[in-house]
């Protein structure tokens, strides 16, 4: 692994990493996560007026894009916690039970599905809830999951705000604050030798964050931010938006968004601004195999995109594939095992599924223990009065006394000829706080 440099310094060269995104095939028959309409149609229930009391069997909540502007990031994280799961209750389960888990669609902020399933996922007594990809999502149900004693754990969200929000000790994620992606989103487009930039980033607590922080990255380092553009990602044209950048003629263009990233580049080279002339990055919101593939042979060649997170093992994404023989992308799937694995290791050693109880110890073995990577050895450990330090698929996991990882790893990815995401990949690892 190769240590981030401090903020203002430039990364120092990483060695490629040859590790495949696309992984072996599998089979299974195991059902795929249900469609978005049985959650869509769901009735909204009252949320608990005071924390849930555990009734010794955990069960966990999904709360995860089916439909929306990140649904390409919903079948990787519903197959996470699948493979979490289905390993957790082949070594016996949680407590002496079998772990249940119910999924539900996440939707985006145009909808209130976000809500509806959060009231599903409490009737139904969930213990901890995973999701959602989206920070403003997330942070729009924040209050509903944390007022009724429930663990909210993320696997994507990397908006800053989570770090100082209010959460009654229940919040955590796995996905490393934007700070971290900024960083390294910013001296890599600086050692690609590009001292001005433009950037293009989606008007939400994502977008602008992560913005904020390339900024500050690129200034740091000696580079100048010559536009910025944050746009309404539901704007129906960005003919006006790509024209403020072209007038600055910056040598890369930083492209932070969704799915509506494509119309964007599809402005950009109506504009000129092509891949060849001036360099592309994209990031996590927007990484995808499927974004692009339509559009003309060659118009993503080159381009590079930061993703937090290392890259998910062949073993397992042999098993997630068994799982969903669909899946493409495999973007916070790691993340995801690993929640439902913490989550299931902290009701260990709390000794109760209740949400107020797991959360207490969800720090605990996450790091300072003995090293085990897999919930079978981790719970053995744990069942032999040992401490544990759990390393997940997605990287060491050491949560700070807020819920944020400590220390975090960002991939950087290429895109080839045929618009999707080659097997080039570096990895840089860093502490978040610098």
């Amino acid at each position: 692994m190769i240590r981030i440099a401090p903020l203002g310094r430039a990364l120092a060269v990483a060695a490629a990493a040859s590790l495949a995104l696309a992984a072996c095939g599998g089979g299974g028959t195991t059902a795929n996560p249900p469609a978005a309409t049985d959650t869509g149609s769901a009735a909204p229930a009252t949320s608990a007026a005071a924390p849930a009391k555990g009734d010794g069997t955990l069960i966990l909540g999904t709360l995860l894009p089916q439909t929306g502007s990140l649904a390409f990031l919903g079948p990787p994280e519903f197959a996470g916690v699948d493979v979490a799961v289905q390993e957790i209750n082949e070594a016996g389960g949680v407590l002496g039970k079998q772990v249940e888990k119910i999924h539900t669609d996440s939707g985006d902020t145009t909808t209130n599905i976000a809500s509806q399933s959060v009231d599903k996922l409490l009737a139904q007594k969930a213990d901890a809830i995973i999701g959602a990809a989206s920070s403003s999502v997330s942070e729009s149900v924040i209050d509903k999951i944390t007022g009724a004693g429930v663990i909210h754990f993320s696997p994507a969200n990397t908006s800053d705000s989570f770090t100082t929000i209010e959460d009654k000790g229940l919040y955590f994620r796995a996905a490393p604050p934007d700070k971290l992606q900024g960083r390294v989103l910013g001296d890599l487009i600086l050692a690609d030798g590009s001292d001005t930039v433009g950037i293009m980033a989606m008007q939400d607590s994502y977008g602008t964050g992560l913005a904020d922080n390339t900024t500050k990255a690129v200034e740091a380092g000696g580079g100048q931010v010559v536009a910025r553009v944050d746009y309404d990602p539901k704007a129906a044209d960005f003919s006006a938006d790509i024209a403020k950048i072209k007038a600055a003629n910056p040598k890369a263009i930083a492209l932070i968004g969704f799915e509506e990233t494509a119309k964007v580049i599809q402005e950009l080279v109506k504009q000129g601004l092509t891949a060849d002339k001036h360099k592309w990055y994209m990031v996590d919101g927007n990484l995808s195999n499927t974004n692009y593939v339509k559009m003309p042979k060659g118009t993503l060649t080159g381009v590079k995109g930061t993703q937090p997170g290392a890259a998910a093992p062949e073993e397992f994404q042999k098993k997630a594939l068994a799982i969903n023989p669909d899946l493409k992308d495999w973007n916070y799937a790691a993340e995801s095992y690993d929640a439902a694995n913490l989550i299931a290791l902290a009701a260990e050693a709390a000794k109760s599924d209740a949400g107020v109880d797991v959360a207490k110890e969800l720090i605990n073995v996450s790091k300072g223990g003995e090293k085990c990577k897999d919930f079978k050895t981790c719970v053995e450990l744990l069942k032999a009065g040992k401490d544990i330090d759990y390393d997940g698929l997605s990287g060491p996991i050491e949560f700070d006394e807020v819920g944020d990882p400590a220390v975090a790893t960002i991939g950087i990815y290429t895109y080839g000829e045929d618009n999707t995401l080659t097997d080039k990949v570096d990895y840089r690892t860093g502490n978040i706080a610098g």
